[in-house]
């Protein structure tokens, strides 16, 4: 299951950036940081005009550089987040047999892993660091389980390696092993942890390497605060604008979305394990940004570990105490076994949530343009700078200097590229073609540049030397 699950990830994501449907934000960013680490160089995005480390403080940039240092190409992050979002079954399964479920139902388990809509989703998007997270949280969560320290503290140090916010999320869990779980030491281990590197990222490491300025995340929650201490200090005195978001449509939306692949397995008295995952789901939902409310983006990825551990308790308690779970109250008839019904639900959940559909009705978009933009990028033959799109940038990230087309900020100075590669049939995210055709006439008209080629309304202008 994971290997076939493997292969279906990595040929998605892989499919979508040959199409050029992914972007600079966050493919472009990522790409290019790693690549500049294993050329020695500062990782200084180009695109979001920071240090990378003043993004995120995600220091498993560095071991991922290795696999560049190999060969620097970007398949490698689809190929590390293919197997991490198929290997999170693994600990699934193990922490379900260590429950005491038998392996029928533990199978079932892994395969509510794998078909939750979420999982599919997110390897389309580009590629975050936080996938890498998902399979550590159920190994850290295993591990504390049985005893096994050492490798609970490897595999925490691993999540904290994947992004800062996600501290909140290893305290959190910290938390719940210590007073729910009942495993004193990883627990106290986890909230330290935890908290301790919270601190020290989002007070020292991120503001150190973005010019003293708070992380920009803080800008999706200005109406709480303008930094991490102005905010945490107004959610306990102003708890009427958290109160207005919790208890909204949009919030009760995005949670079916989060329990609907799961609903029938739940039991209200086993949600204990849920407690890792509010730091997460209280920032996606006061958040401004509407994506962190849905099961395409990364925001949700931290979350769906302790939704299953909260299933996994459930179907245990169940299985123990011969009760009976939702849907084992349902008038069914007996020739439905649980470990069929749970594959079926998820499967139906699956079709209903995934968003494989984007490949006949998003991802075909740009395709009568695309041999011309291959063509094009082919004659990019140098590391210059490069202005281009959101959707071209991921395929030229491998230089220090990549910036995006963008109608509201247009280029101060176009003598510092080397090359500029516009599509003016498809002038991608934050621009649109009265700004491409614009462009595409000054440059025409600028001497220092040349028109190295033209085909499809796709334009490759190269400055002359």
């Amino acid at each position: 299951m994971i290997g076939v699950t493997t292969i279906v990830l990595f040929t998605a994501s892989s499919a979508r950036h040959a199409l050029f449907q992914s972007t600079a934000f966050d493919l472009a960013i990522f790409d290019q940081a790693i690549y500049l680490i294993s050329q020695n160089q500062t990782p200084f995005s180009s695109l979001m005009a920071i240090n990378i480390w003043g993004d995120h403080a995600a220091f498993i940039f560095y071991p991922l550089a290795l696999l560049y240092k190999i060969y620097p190409d970007v398949h490698w992050l689809f190929l590390v987040q293919a197997v991490s979002l198929a290997l999170a079954a693994w600990p699934s399964w193990s922490l379900a047999r260590q429950a005491g479920l038998n392996n029928s139902i533990s199978w079932a388990i892994a395969c509510i892993y794998l078909l939750y809509p979420l999982v599919f989703n997110v390897n389309l998007f580009d590629f975050h660091p936080e996938v890498i997270a998902l399979p550590a949280l159920l190994a850290a969560i295993l591990a504390a389980r049985l005893n096994k320290t050492l490798w609970f503290c490897a595999a925490i140090v691993l999540v904290l390696s994947c992004k800062a916010v996600l501290s909140l999320t290893v305290a959190a869990m910290g938390l719940w092993l210590l007073c729910f779980d009942k495993k004193r030491n990883c627990g106290l281990i986890a909230l330290f942890l935890g908290a301790g590197w919270f601190l020290v990222a989002t007070q020292a490491v991120i503001p150190y390497f973005n010019q003293g300025r708070e992380h920009a995340g803080i800008g999706r929650y200005q109406y709480l605060g303008n930094s991490v201490f102005e905010i945490a200090i107004n959610l306990i005195v102003k708890p009427n604008l958290v109160l207005e978001r919790l208890f909204s449509l949009e919030t009760f939306e995005y949670l079916a979305l989060l329990l609907l692949p799961v609903i029938w397995w739940l039991s209200p008295r086993h949600l204990s394990s849920l407690i890792s995952a509010v730091p997460m789901l209280a920032m996606n939902i006061l958040s401004d940004i509407p994506a962190q409310r849905d099961l395409i983006h990364q925001y949700s990825v931290p979350i769906l570990p302790f939704l299953l551990v909260a299933v996994i308790s459930s179907l245990a308690y169940s299985n123990q105490q011969k009760g009976k779970t939702i849907f084992e109250r349902l008038p069914l008839p007996n020739y439905y076994p649980l470990p069929r019904v749970i594959v079926i639900w998820s499967l139906i959940a699956f079709l209903a949530l995934a968003k494989y559909g984007y490949f006949w009705t998003i991802y075909l978009n740009g395709i009568d343009t695309l041999p011309a933009t291959k063509e094009a990028i082919s004659l990019v033959e140098t590391k210059g700078s490069v202005l281009t799109t959101a959707q071209i940038a991921p395929h030229l990230a491998h230089r220090p200097v990549v910036k995006l087309t963008h109608v509201h900020a247009p280029p101060a100075n176009l003598a510092e590229f080397d090359y500029v590669l516009l599509n003016l049939r498809y002038p991608g995210w934050m621009s649109d073609r009265e700004f491409v055709k614009n462009l595409v006439t000054k440059l025409k008209n600028t001497p220092q540049f040349q028109l190295k080629y033209q085909r499809d309304d796709v334009y490759l202008f190269t400055k002359s030397h």
